[in-house]
């Protein structure tokens, strides 16, 4: 999953997968029990975040499946 937040906006906690930034970009990748999932199984993720003034969402969420 990508997305870009807005600028002053951050991740600060997320459970269920693993982040990596590089600028306002954020990607979440799986975690390792949780990324090999069997027909019609799911799961989720979980994150805080911060804001500096006032927070809005982000333009777009990409999610790509691997």
């Amino acid at each position: 999953m990508h997305w870009v937040f807005p600028a002053g906006e951050a991740v600060t906690n997320l459970w269920n997968g693993a982040y990596s930034t590089s600028g306002q970009a954020v990607t979440v990748t799986s975690e390792s029990y949780n990324g090999a999932l069997g027909a019609g199984a799911a799961t989720a993720f979980g994150l805080t975040a911060s804001a500096s003034g006032t927070g809005t969402a982000p333009g777009s969420v990409t999610c790509t499946a691997s």
